[in-house]
């Protein structure tokens, strides 16, 4: 497998950002790193085609995004209705499909197959190894990961996930049961 290449500057990340980071507030760096991450393990599985940039950058900004717009623990459909929402308002022209799907199916347990496979399983696979942390690592290199999460330092991240749990969930158990029956995809 190629080495992994690490784009720290993606102006489109920081465009489709601006109108939401004052309501993702101090979550906001953990939030940003998370999905720059994302974004390069999935442009890595997509052997950084270009032509996918623009759907990933669009559905790593947006696919947790719930969490804040809506205060939602089941986030999926909320995430993807901000998406294609402004998809739509703004013209980008990216195939609502598509983008709902990436959104939609990023937490999907086993391989995705259906419509758009190829770019929602790479982003399914990219969350999966940096929700956990690297521990499910879907063929990239332990090393490729560090580099990257050296590069985007989680930033409290993951805290900020338990502590959401609790504050929608009214307990860290009871909201953790809550995401799981909300996002999880079989």
């Amino acid at each position: 497998m190629l080495d992994i290449i690490i784009k720290d500057e993606r102006p489109r990340v920081e465009e489709l950002f601006a109108p939401y980071q004052a309501l993702i507030g101090h979550d906001f760096a953990g939030y940003r790193n998370h999905v720059y991450r994302c974004i390069t393990y999935a442009m890595h599985f997509l052997g950084n085609a270009t032509e996918y940039e623009q759907i990933v950058e669009t559905a790593f900004v947006y696919h947790d995004i719930g969490l804040w717009t809506d205060q939602e623990l089941a986030y999926l459909e909320p995430s993807e209705a901000v998406a294609l929402q402004d998809n739509e308002k703004y013209g980008w022209g990216i195939d609502p499909a598509a983008l709902r799907g990436a959104i939609h199916w990023h937490h999907k347990v086993f391989k995705y197959t259906g419509m758009h496979a190829e770019v929602i399983e790479a982003c399914r696979k990219a969350d999966w190894i940096d929700a956990t942390q690297g521990w499910c690592r879907k063929g990239m290199s332990r090393s490729a990961i560090a580099k990257v999460e050296a590069t985007f330092p989680n930033c409290g991240f993951h805290k900020t996930l338990l502590r959401l749990a609790k504050e929608y969930g009214g307990s860290t158990l009871g909201g953790g049961f809550k995401v799981v029956r909300g996002i999880v995809k079989w």
